[in-house]
Protein backbone atom coordinates (compact mmCIF):
# COMPACT_ATOMS: atom_id res chain seq x y z
CA UNK A 1 0.00 0.00 0.00
CA UNK A 2 1.55 3.29 -1.10
CA UNK A 3 1.32 6.57 0.78
CA UNK A 4 -1.08 7.86 -1.88
CA UNK A 5 -3.33 4.86 -1.26
CA UNK A 6 -3.27 5.52 2.48
CA UNK A 7 -3.97 9.23 2.00
CA UNK A 8 -6.97 8.37 -0.16
CA UNK A 9 -8.21 5.90 2.46
CA UNK A 10 -7.88 8.55 5.17
CA UNK A 11 -9.64 11.12 2.99
CA UNK A 12 -12.51 8.70 2.44
CA UNK A 13 -13.17 8.92 6.17
CA UNK A 14 -14.49 12.41 5.46
CA UNK A 15 -17.65 10.70 4.19
CA UNK A 16 -18.14 9.40 7.73
CA UNK A 17 -17.61 12.89 9.13
CA UNK A 18 -20.08 14.37 6.67
CA UNK A 19 -22.69 11.86 7.80
CA UNK A 20 -22.20 13.25 11.32
CA UNK A 21 -22.93 16.79 10.16
CA UNK A 22 -19.33 18.04 10.18
CA UNK A 23 -18.50 20.81 7.72
CA UNK A 24 -15.95 20.47 4.94
CA UNK A 25 -13.68 23.07 6.53
CA UNK A 26 -13.49 21.01 9.74
CA UNK A 27 -12.73 17.65 8.09
CA UNK A 28 -8.97 17.66 8.53
CA UNK A 29 -9.00 19.10 12.06
CA UNK A 30 -11.46 16.44 13.20
CA UNK A 31 -9.53 13.71 11.43
CA UNK A 32 -6.06 14.66 12.67
CA UNK A 33 -7.10 14.90 16.33
CA UNK A 34 -7.66 11.15 16.18
CA UNK A 35 -5.00 10.40 13.57
CA UNK A 36 -2.23 12.00 15.63
CA UNK A 37 -2.99 9.69 18.58
CA UNK A 38 -2.69 6.75 16.18
CA UNK A 39 0.54 8.05 14.61
CA UNK A 40 2.16 8.59 18.02
CA UNK A 41 1.22 4.99 18.82
CA UNK A 42 2.80 3.72 15.59
CA UNK A 43 5.95 5.80 16.10
CA UNK A 44 6.24 4.59 19.70
CA UNK A 45 5.79 0.97 18.60
CA UNK A 46 8.51 1.41 15.98
CA UNK A 47 10.84 3.06 18.51
CA UNK A 48 11.13 6.27 16.49
CA UNK A 49 9.42 8.56 19.02
CA UNK A 50 11.76 9.11 21.95
CA UNK A 51 10.19 12.28 23.35
CA UNK A 52 6.70 13.70 23.87
CA UNK A 53 4.81 10.42 24.32
CA UNK A 54 1.12 10.65 25.11
CA UNK A 55 0.31 10.07 28.80
CA UNK A 56 -1.24 6.89 30.14
CA UNK A 57 -4.98 6.84 29.70
CA UNK A 58 -4.71 9.00 26.56
CA UNK A 59 -3.25 6.49 24.13
CA UNK A 60 -4.55 4.54 21.17
CA UNK A 61 -4.91 1.42 23.31
CA UNK A 62 -7.37 3.37 25.45
CA UNK A 63 -9.67 3.79 22.44
CA UNK A 64 -9.56 0.80 20.12
CA UNK A 65 -11.65 -2.13 21.17
CA UNK A 66 -14.30 0.07 22.78
CA UNK A 67 -17.72 0.96 21.38
CA UNK A 68 -20.92 2.84 22.09
CA UNK A 69 -21.34 5.93 24.21
CA UNK A 70 -18.46 4.86 26.47
CA UNK A 71 -16.10 5.17 23.51
CA UNK A 72 -17.28 8.67 22.62
CA UNK A 73 -17.13 9.81 26.25
CA UNK A 74 -13.62 8.37 26.68
CA UNK A 75 -12.50 10.17 23.51
CA UNK A 76 -13.86 13.48 24.78
CA UNK A 77 -12.09 12.88 28.12
CA UNK A 78 -8.80 12.15 26.32
CA UNK A 79 -9.00 15.35 24.27
CA UNK A 80 -9.71 17.39 27.40
CA UNK A 81 -6.79 15.79 29.26
CA UNK A 82 -4.37 16.32 26.38
CA UNK A 83 -5.49 19.95 26.08
CA UNK A 84 -5.40 20.97 29.75
CA UNK A 85 -2.95 18.44 31.19
CA UNK A 86 -5.57 17.44 33.78
CA UNK A 87 -8.41 14.99 33.95
CA UNK A 88 -12.01 15.80 34.87
CA UNK A 89 -11.15 15.69 38.58
CA UNK A 90 -8.30 18.17 38.20
CA UNK A 91 -5.59 15.51 38.63
CA UNK A 92 -2.40 16.19 36.67
CA UNK A 93 -2.18 13.89 33.63
CA UNK A 94 0.82 15.43 31.87
CA UNK A 95 2.94 18.58 31.92
CA UNK A 96 4.24 18.52 28.33
CA UNK A 97 3.71 22.04 26.90
CA UNK A 98 4.07 20.79 23.32
CA UNK A 99 1.27 18.21 23.70
CA UNK A 100 -0.88 20.90 25.35
CA UNK A 101 -0.17 23.24 22.42
CA UNK A 102 -1.06 20.58 19.85
CA UNK A 103 -4.36 19.79 21.61
CA UNK A 104 -5.16 23.34 22.74
CA UNK A 105 -8.96 23.78 22.92
CA UNK A 106 -9.38 20.45 21.12
CA UNK A 107 -12.89 19.04 21.07
CA UNK A 108 -14.72 16.67 18.81
CA UNK A 109 -17.93 17.51 17.00
CA UNK A 110 -18.78 13.84 16.51
CA UNK A 111 -22.18 12.96 17.91
CA UNK A 112 -22.57 9.34 16.83
CA UNK A 113 -20.35 6.77 18.63
CA UNK A 114 -20.63 4.41 15.62
CA UNK A 115 -18.90 6.99 13.41
CA UNK A 116 -15.99 7.26 15.82
CA UNK A 117 -15.81 3.46 16.02
CA UNK A 118 -15.77 3.24 12.22
CA UNK A 119 -12.90 5.73 12.01
CA UNK A 120 -10.87 3.84 14.62
CA UNK A 121 -11.38 0.52 12.81
CA UNK A 122 -10.32 2.07 9.50
CA UNK A 123 -7.13 3.49 11.04
CA UNK A 124 -6.35 0.07 12.55
CA UNK A 125 -6.73 -1.58 9.13
CA UNK A 126 -4.11 0.61 7.43
CA UNK A 127 -0.74 -0.97 6.64
CA UNK A 128 1.30 1.27 8.92
CA UNK A 129 4.47 -0.72 8.25
CA UNK A 130 4.39 0.47 4.64
CA UNK A 131 3.65 4.01 5.77
CA UNK A 132 6.63 3.94 8.14
CA UNK A 133 9.06 3.37 5.25
CA UNK A 134 8.22 6.75 3.70
CA UNK A 135 7.75 8.39 7.09
CA UNK A 136 4.51 9.21 8.83
CA UNK A 137 5.33 12.89 8.39
CA UNK A 138 5.17 12.50 4.60
CA UNK A 139 1.83 10.73 4.96
CA UNK A 140 0.51 13.55 7.11
CA UNK A 141 1.69 16.16 4.60
CA UNK A 142 -0.02 14.20 1.84
CA UNK A 143 -3.28 14.52 3.73
CA UNK A 144 -2.80 18.29 4.09
CA UNK A 145 -2.07 18.56 0.37
CA UNK A 146 -5.17 16.54 -0.44
CA UNK A 147 -7.20 18.92 1.70
CA UNK A 148 -5.68 21.94 -0.02
CA UNK A 149 -6.54 20.58 -3.46
CA UNK A 150 -10.17 20.16 -2.50
CA UNK A 151 -11.46 23.66 -3.26
CA UNK A 152 -14.50 23.19 -0.98
CA UNK A 153 -12.23 22.96 2.05
CA UNK A 154 -10.90 26.48 1.60
CA UNK A 155 -7.48 25.28 2.75
CA UNK A 156 -5.60 26.00 -0.48
CA UNK A 157 -4.83 29.53 0.64
CA UNK A 158 -2.54 28.09 3.32
CA UNK A 159 -0.77 25.64 1.05
CA UNK A 160 2.26 26.30 -1.14
CA UNK A 161 2.88 23.60 -3.77
CA UNK A 162 5.53 21.17 -2.55
CA UNK A 163 7.36 21.46 -5.87
CA UNK A 164 7.82 25.21 -5.44
CA UNK A 165 8.83 24.88 -1.78
CA UNK A 166 11.54 22.36 -2.67
CA UNK A 167 12.93 24.57 -5.43
CA UNK A 168 13.13 27.58 -3.11
CA UNK A 169 14.88 25.47 -0.47
CA UNK A 170 17.37 23.99 -2.95
CA UNK A 171 18.22 27.48 -4.23
CA UNK A 172 18.88 28.89 -0.72
CA UNK A 173 20.68 25.74 0.53
CA UNK A 174 20.03 26.00 4.30
CA UNK A 175 22.94 24.69 6.40
CA UNK A 176 23.23 23.00 9.81
CA UNK A 177 23.56 25.56 12.59
CA UNK A 178 21.56 28.27 10.79
CA UNK A 179 18.41 29.92 12.16
CA UNK A 180 15.62 29.30 9.65
CA UNK A 181 12.30 31.14 9.93
CA UNK A 182 8.89 31.42 8.31
CA UNK A 183 6.79 34.35 9.66
CA UNK A 184 3.63 33.00 7.99
CA UNK A 185 4.21 29.31 8.65
CA UNK A 186 0.84 27.79 7.72
CA UNK A 187 1.28 24.04 8.17
CA UNK A 188 5.10 24.45 8.30
CA UNK A 189 5.83 23.24 4.77
CA UNK A 190 8.88 25.50 4.28
CA UNK A 191 10.45 24.67 7.64
CA UNK A 192 9.97 20.93 7.17
CA UNK A 193 11.41 21.06 3.64
CA UNK A 194 14.47 22.91 4.99
CA UNK A 195 14.87 20.25 7.70
CA UNK A 196 14.58 17.43 5.16
CA UNK A 197 17.14 19.17 2.90
CA UNK A 198 19.64 19.41 5.77
CA UNK A 199 19.00 15.78 6.70
CA UNK A 200 19.79 14.86 3.10
CA UNK A 201 23.10 16.72 3.29
CA UNK A 202 24.14 15.21 6.67
CA UNK A 203 23.23 11.52 6.37
CA UNK A 204 20.00 11.99 8.31
CA UNK A 205 21.87 14.21 10.83
CA UNK A 206 24.32 11.39 11.68
CA UNK A 207 27.23 13.54 10.44
CA UNK A 208 26.48 16.06 13.19
CA UNK A 209 27.63 16.06 16.80
CA UNK A 210 25.15 15.48 19.62
CA UNK A 211 25.03 19.22 20.31
CA UNK A 212 24.47 20.02 16.64
CA UNK A 213 21.66 17.46 16.40
CA UNK A 214 19.97 18.98 19.46
CA UNK A 215 20.22 22.43 17.89
CA UNK A 216 18.60 21.21 14.66
CA UNK A 217 15.63 19.64 16.42
CA UNK A 218 15.01 22.29 19.10
CA UNK A 219 16.39 25.67 17.99
CA UNK A 220 17.06 25.82 14.25
CA UNK A 221 13.47 26.37 13.06
CA UNK A 222 10.96 29.01 14.13
CA UNK A 223 7.62 29.79 12.56
CA UNK A 224 4.71 32.06 13.41
CA UNK A 225 1.09 31.26 12.62
CA UNK A 226 -1.93 33.41 13.41
CA UNK A 227 -4.69 30.79 13.13
CA UNK A 228 -4.82 28.32 16.07
CA UNK A 229 -6.25 25.45 14.00
CA UNK A 230 -3.57 25.82 11.34
CA UNK A 231 -0.87 26.04 14.00
CA UNK A 232 -2.15 22.76 15.46
CA UNK A 233 -1.60 21.09 12.07
CA UNK A 234 1.87 22.63 11.88
CA UNK A 235 2.92 21.40 15.34
CA UNK A 236 1.76 17.86 14.55
CA UNK A 237 3.51 18.01 11.20
CA UNK A 238 6.80 19.14 12.76
CA UNK A 239 6.77 16.57 15.56
CA UNK A 240 6.12 13.75 13.08
CA UNK A 241 9.21 14.98 11.18
CA UNK A 242 11.37 14.96 14.31
CA UNK A 243 11.27 18.74 14.86
CA UNK A 244 10.45 19.66 18.46
CA UNK A 245 11.25 23.36 18.74
CA UNK A 246 11.25 25.20 22.07
CA UNK A 247 8.62 25.05 24.82
CA UNK A 248 6.04 26.49 22.39
CA UNK A 249 7.00 24.08 19.64
CA UNK A 250 8.49 25.00 16.27
CA UNK A 251 5.54 27.19 15.27
CA UNK A 252 4.48 29.88 17.73
CA UNK A 253 0.95 31.24 17.89
CA UNK A 254 0.86 34.95 17.11
CA UNK A 255 0.96 37.72 14.54
CA UNK A 256 4.25 38.33 12.74
CA UNK A 257 3.02 41.85 11.98
CA UNK A 258 2.53 42.44 15.71
CA UNK A 259 4.75 42.08 18.77
CA UNK A 260 5.33 38.35 18.20
CA UNK A 261 7.15 39.16 14.97
CA UNK A 262 9.00 42.10 16.49
CA UNK A 263 10.44 39.80 19.16
CA UNK A 264 11.96 37.27 16.76
CA UNK A 265 15.74 36.96 16.72
CA UNK A 266 17.55 37.62 13.45
CA UNK A 267 17.59 34.75 10.98
CA UNK A 268 20.11 33.27 8.55
CA UNK A 269 17.38 32.02 6.19
CA UNK A 270 13.75 33.10 5.76
CA UNK A 271 11.34 31.22 3.51
CA UNK A 272 7.77 32.46 3.28
CA UNK A 273 4.53 32.75 1.36
CA UNK A 274 2.72 35.58 3.23
CA UNK A 275 -1.09 35.61 3.15
CA UNK A 276 -2.75 37.68 0.44
CA UNK A 277 -4.94 40.67 1.26
CA UNK A 278 -5.00 43.82 3.36
CA UNK A 279 -5.13 44.39 7.09
CA UNK A 280 -8.67 45.00 8.36
CA UNK A 281 -8.08 45.15 12.09
CA UNK A 282 -8.47 42.40 14.65
CA UNK A 283 -5.85 39.75 15.38
CA UNK A 284 -4.39 40.06 11.88
CA UNK A 285 -3.85 43.82 12.05
CA UNK A 286 -0.47 45.42 11.49
CA UNK A 287 0.56 46.80 14.88
CA UNK A 288 4.33 46.90 14.44
CA UNK A 289 5.86 50.31 15.20
CA UNK A 290 9.33 49.31 13.97
CA UNK A 291 8.46 49.06 10.28
CA UNK A 292 9.70 52.13 8.42
CA UNK A 293 6.89 52.34 5.87
CA UNK A 294 3.36 52.24 7.26
CA UNK A 295 0.92 50.31 5.06
CA UNK A 296 -2.31 48.29 5.21
CA UNK A 297 -0.94 45.97 2.50
CA UNK A 298 0.04 42.82 4.39
CA UNK A 299 2.51 41.64 1.74
CA UNK A 300 4.41 44.94 1.86
CA UNK A 301 4.48 44.74 5.66
CA UNK A 302 5.66 41.11 5.59
CA UNK A 303 8.35 41.99 3.04
CA UNK A 304 9.65 44.74 5.35
CA UNK A 305 9.67 42.35 8.30
CA UNK A 306 11.58 39.73 6.31
CA UNK A 307 14.43 41.86 5.01
CA UNK A 308 14.75 43.66 8.34
CA UNK A 309 14.89 40.37 10.24
CA UNK A 310 17.73 38.84 8.23
CA UNK A 311 21.21 38.72 9.71
CA UNK A 312 23.92 40.46 7.65
CA UNK A 313 24.56 38.01 4.82
CA UNK A 314 21.27 36.22 5.52
CA UNK A 315 19.17 35.14 2.56
CA UNK A 316 15.47 34.90 1.78
CA UNK A 317 13.03 33.56 -0.78
CA UNK A 318 9.51 35.00 -0.60
CA UNK A 319 6.35 34.36 -2.65
CA UNK A 320 4.60 37.66 -3.43
CA UNK A 321 1.73 38.72 -5.72
CA UNK A 322 2.29 41.03 -8.69
CA UNK A 323 0.88 44.10 -6.93
CA UNK A 324 3.90 44.18 -4.61
CA UNK A 325 6.10 44.54 -7.69
CA UNK A 326 4.28 47.54 -9.15
CA UNK A 327 2.21 49.24 -6.42
CA UNK A 328 3.03 52.94 -6.26
CA UNK A 329 3.51 55.14 -3.19
CA UNK A 330 4.55 53.04 -0.20
CA UNK A 331 5.11 50.10 -2.53
CA UNK A 332 7.81 52.03 -4.38
CA UNK A 333 9.40 53.11 -1.09
CA UNK A 334 9.56 49.51 0.17
CA UNK A 335 11.07 48.21 -3.08
CA UNK A 336 13.73 50.94 -3.05
CA UNK A 337 14.54 50.17 0.57
CA UNK A 338 14.76 46.46 -0.24
CA UNK A 339 17.12 47.04 -3.18
CA UNK A 340 19.18 49.45 -1.09
CA UNK A 341 19.59 47.23 1.99
CA UNK A 342 19.65 43.87 0.17
CA UNK A 343 20.95 42.35 -3.01
CA UNK A 344 17.70 41.50 -4.80
CA UNK A 345 19.42 39.22 -7.27
CA UNK A 346 16.60 37.07 -8.69
CA UNK A 347 12.88 37.22 -9.48
CA UNK A 348 10.98 34.14 -10.63
CA UNK A 349 7.70 34.98 -12.37
CA UNK A 350 5.40 32.07 -11.56
CA UNK A 351 2.68 30.66 -13.84
CA UNK A 352 -0.99 31.06 -12.95
CA UNK A 353 -3.06 28.30 -11.43
CA UNK A 354 -0.54 26.90 -8.95
CA UNK A 355 -2.34 28.52 -6.01
CA UNK A 356 -5.94 28.28 -4.90
CA UNK A 357 -7.04 31.44 -6.74
CA UNK A 358 -6.59 30.82 -10.45
CA UNK A 359 -6.26 34.47 -11.37
CA UNK A 360 -3.62 35.38 -8.78
CA UNK A 361 -0.26 36.15 -10.39
CA UNK A 362 2.72 35.54 -8.14
CA UNK A 363 6.49 35.71 -8.06
CA UNK A 364 9.36 34.53 -5.89
CA UNK A 365 11.86 37.19 -4.79
CA UNK A 366 15.33 35.93 -3.83
CA UNK A 367 17.57 38.35 -1.94
CA UNK A 368 20.56 38.53 0.42
CA UNK A 369 20.94 41.02 3.28
CA UNK A 370 23.77 43.42 2.53
CA UNK A 371 26.16 43.32 -0.36
CA UNK A 372 28.24 40.17 -0.66
CA UNK A 373 31.46 40.63 -2.60
CA UNK A 374 33.67 37.63 -3.14
CA UNK A 375 36.86 37.81 -1.14
CA UNK A 376 35.65 40.55 1.18
CA UNK A 377 33.75 39.39 4.25
CA UNK A 378 33.24 42.93 5.56
CA UNK A 379 31.02 43.76 2.60
CA UNK A 380 28.34 41.52 4.05
CA UNK A 381 27.54 44.38 6.41
CA UNK A 382 27.12 46.98 3.68
CA UNK A 383 23.49 48.10 3.66
CA UNK A 384 23.50 50.73 0.92
CA UNK A 385 23.23 50.32 -2.85
CA UNK A 386 23.37 46.55 -2.46
CA UNK A 387 21.45 45.64 -5.62
CA UNK A 388 23.38 46.13 -8.86
CA UNK A 389 21.55 43.73 -11.17
CA UNK A 390 18.25 41.84 -11.01
CA UNK A 391 17.90 38.59 -12.93
CA UNK A 392 14.37 37.69 -14.00
CA UNK A 393 13.11 34.26 -15.09
CA UNK A 394 9.74 34.32 -16.87
CA UNK A 395 7.96 31.02 -16.16
CA UNK A 396 4.57 32.61 -16.78
CA UNK A 397 4.28 33.70 -20.42
CA UNK A 398 2.69 31.07 -22.68
CA UNK A 399 2.70 28.47 -19.91
CA UNK A 400 -0.39 26.34 -19.28
CA UNK A 401 -2.79 27.27 -16.53
CA UNK A 402 -1.89 24.61 -14.01
CA UNK A 403 -4.38 22.70 -11.94
CA UNK A 404 -5.67 19.16 -11.41
CA UNK A 405 -5.63 18.34 -15.13
CA UNK A 406 -2.21 19.91 -15.71
CA UNK A 407 -0.22 19.42 -12.50
CA UNK A 408 2.72 21.69 -11.75
CA UNK A 409 5.84 19.55 -11.29
CA UNK A 410 9.60 19.53 -10.80
CA UNK A 411 10.16 19.45 -14.56
CA UNK A 412 8.68 22.94 -14.86
CA UNK A 413 11.11 24.43 -12.34
CA UNK A 414 14.29 22.56 -13.31
CA UNK A 415 15.31 25.04 -16.07
CA UNK A 416 15.11 27.87 -13.52
CA UNK A 417 17.16 25.95 -10.95
CA UNK A 418 19.79 25.26 -13.62
CA UNK A 419 20.30 28.93 -14.46
CA UNK A 420 20.01 30.07 -10.82
CA UNK A 421 23.39 28.48 -10.16
CA UNK A 422 25.05 26.76 -7.23
CA UNK A 423 25.52 29.81 -5.00
CA UNK A 424 22.62 30.41 -2.59
CA UNK A 425 23.44 34.13 -2.74
CA UNK A 426 22.74 34.29 -6.46
CA UNK A 427 26.32 35.27 -7.30
CA UNK A 428 27.24 32.26 -9.43
CA UNK A 429 28.38 33.09 -12.94
CA UNK A 430 25.24 33.62 -14.99
CA UNK A 431 24.49 34.11 -18.66
CA UNK A 432 21.33 35.38 -20.27
CA UNK A 433 19.60 33.04 -22.67
CA UNK A 434 17.30 30.16 -21.66
CA UNK A 435 14.70 28.89 -24.12
CA UNK A 436 12.64 26.22 -22.36
CA UNK A 437 8.97 25.59 -23.13
CA UNK A 438 9.25 26.85 -26.73
CA UNK A 439 10.09 30.41 -25.74
CA UNK A 440 11.82 30.92 -29.11
CA UNK A 441 8.36 30.80 -30.71
CA UNK A 442 6.81 33.42 -28.43
CA UNK A 443 6.00 36.78 -29.98
CA UNK A 444 7.60 39.94 -28.66
CA UNK A 445 5.36 42.93 -27.87
CA UNK A 446 5.54 45.83 -30.30
CA UNK A 447 6.49 48.34 -27.62
CA UNK A 448 8.53 47.32 -24.61
CA UNK A 449 11.25 49.11 -22.66
CA UNK A 450 12.64 45.70 -21.76
CA UNK A 451 13.26 44.96 -25.46
CA UNK A 452 14.60 48.37 -26.39
CA UNK A 453 17.31 47.96 -29.00
CA UNK A 454 16.17 44.44 -29.90
CA UNK A 455 14.96 43.84 -33.47
CA UNK A 456 12.05 41.37 -33.27
CA UNK A 457 12.51 40.45 -36.95
CA UNK A 458 15.90 38.88 -36.33
CA UNK A 459 15.97 35.08 -36.38
CA UNK A 460 16.10 33.20 -33.12
CA UNK A 461 18.90 30.91 -31.99
CA UNK A 462 17.23 27.78 -33.34
CA UNK A 463 16.77 29.43 -36.72
CA UNK A 464 20.52 29.83 -37.02
CA UNK A 465 20.72 33.38 -35.71
CA UNK A 466 24.13 34.99 -36.03
CA UNK A 467 26.21 36.72 -33.36
CA UNK A 468 25.15 40.07 -34.81
CA UNK A 469 21.55 39.16 -34.03
CA UNK A 470 22.24 38.16 -30.44
CA UNK A 471 19.82 40.84 -29.22
CA UNK A 472 16.91 39.11 -30.87
CA UNK A 473 17.91 35.82 -29.32
CA UNK A 474 17.84 37.39 -25.87
CA UNK A 475 14.46 38.89 -26.66
CA UNK A 476 13.00 35.38 -26.73
CA UNK A 477 14.91 34.15 -23.67
CA UNK A 478 13.08 33.40 -20.44
CA UNK A 479 16.18 34.47 -18.46
CA UNK A 480 17.20 38.14 -18.60
CA UNK A 481 19.28 40.56 -16.55
CA UNK A 482 18.41 44.21 -15.80
CA UNK A 483 20.64 46.72 -14.06
CA UNK A 484 19.55 48.65 -10.99
CA UNK A 485 20.05 51.86 -12.93
CA UNK A 486 17.82 50.64 -15.79
CA UNK A 487 15.07 49.68 -13.30
CA UNK A 488 15.18 53.18 -11.80
CA UNK A 489 15.28 55.05 -15.12
CA UNK A 490 12.87 52.95 -17.19
CA UNK A 491 10.52 51.41 -14.63
CA UNK A 492 10.49 54.03 -11.87
CA UNK A 493 11.58 51.23 -9.50
CA UNK A 494 8.68 49.02 -10.48
CA UNK A 495 9.76 45.37 -10.61
CA UNK A 496 6.96 44.34 -12.95
CA UNK A 497 9.44 43.37 -15.66
CA UNK A 498 8.16 41.43 -18.69
CA UNK A 499 9.36 41.22 -22.28
CA UNK A 500 7.49 38.29 -23.85
CA UNK A 501 3.96 38.53 -25.26
CA UNK A 502 1.46 35.99 -23.96
CA UNK A 503 -0.60 34.39 -26.73
CA UNK A 504 -3.74 35.02 -24.64
CA UNK A 505 -2.94 38.65 -23.99
CA UNK A 506 -4.77 41.46 -25.74
CA UNK A 507 -2.79 44.19 -27.47
CA UNK A 508 -4.34 47.45 -26.28
CA UNK A 509 -3.22 49.21 -29.45
CA UNK A 510 -5.43 46.92 -31.57
CA UNK A 511 -8.57 47.01 -29.45
CA UNK A 512 -11.85 48.24 -31.03
CA UNK A 513 -13.38 51.53 -29.93
CA UNK A 514 -14.75 51.48 -26.35
CA UNK A 515 -18.30 52.00 -27.68
CA UNK A 516 -17.94 48.85 -29.81
CA UNK A 517 -16.66 46.80 -26.87
CA UNK A 518 -19.47 48.09 -24.63
CA UNK A 519 -22.07 47.29 -27.31
CA UNK A 520 -20.76 43.74 -27.69
CA UNK A 521 -20.86 43.20 -23.92
CA UNK A 522 -24.39 44.58 -23.66
CA UNK A 523 -25.56 42.40 -26.53
CA UNK A 524 -24.22 39.29 -24.81
CA UNK A 525 -25.90 40.29 -21.54
CA UNK A 526 -29.25 40.84 -23.28
CA UNK A 527 -28.99 37.42 -24.89
CA UNK A 528 -28.13 35.82 -21.56
CA UNK A 529 -31.08 37.55 -19.86
CA UNK A 530 -33.40 36.26 -22.57
CA UNK A 531 -32.18 32.71 -22.03
CA UNK A 532 -32.61 33.02 -18.27
CA UNK A 533 -36.15 34.37 -18.76
CA UNK A 534 -37.02 31.37 -20.95
CA UNK A 535 -35.48 28.98 -18.42
CA UNK A 536 -37.46 30.44 -15.51
CA UNK A 537 -40.73 30.20 -17.46
CA UNK A 538 -39.87 26.64 -18.49
CA UNK A 539 -39.47 25.83 -14.79
CA UNK A 540 -42.89 27.26 -14.03
CA UNK A 541 -41.61 30.45 -12.40
CA UNK A 542 -43.60 32.89 -14.58
CA UNK A 543 -44.34 35.30 -11.74
CA UNK A 544 -40.66 35.58 -10.77
CA UNK A 545 -39.73 36.08 -14.44
CA UNK A 546 -42.34 38.84 -14.80
CA UNK A 547 -41.05 40.50 -11.65
CA UNK A 548 -37.51 40.42 -12.97
CA UNK A 549 -38.67 42.07 -16.20
CA UNK A 550 -40.39 44.87 -14.27
CA UNK A 551 -37.24 45.41 -12.22
CA UNK A 552 -35.14 45.55 -15.37
CA UNK A 553 -37.45 48.14 -16.91
CA UNK A 554 -37.18 50.27 -13.76
CA UNK A 555 -33.39 50.09 -13.91
CA UNK A 556 -33.08 50.71 -17.65
CA UNK A 557 -36.03 53.07 -18.16
CA UNK A 558 -38.23 53.31 -21.26
CA UNK A 559 -36.73 53.61 -24.73
CA UNK A 560 -37.49 57.05 -26.16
Amino acid sequence: MTNNDIVQKLWNLCDVLRDDGINYSDYVTELVLLLFIKMVHENTEAGTLKKHPLPEGCRWSDLNGKSGINLLNDYKRILLSLSTGKDGDGTLVHDDPLISAIYADAQTRLREPRHLEQMIKTLDQIDWFSAQKDGLGDLYEGLLEKNANETKSGAGQYFTPRTLINTMVRCLKPQPGEIIQDPSAGTAGFLIAAHEYIKGQTDDLYDLTTEQKAFQTTKAYVGIELVPGTRRLALMNCLLHGMEGDAEGVVHLGNALGQTGAGLEKADVILANPPFGTSKGGDASITRDDLTYKTSNKQLAFLQHIYRNLKPGGRAAVVLPDNVLFEAGVGTDVRRDLMNKCNLHTILRLPTGIFYAQGVKTNVLFFTKGKVTKGSATDKHQEENCTEHVWVYDLRTNMPSFGKRTPFGDQHLKPFEDVYGESPNGDSERKEGEYSFHSEDIELPEHSDENEGIDPRCPTARDGGSAENAGAILGHSRWRCFSRQWIAEHKGDSLDIAWLKDSDSVDAANLPEPSVLAGEAMGELVQALGELDALMRGLGAEEEADGARVLLQEVMGEVK
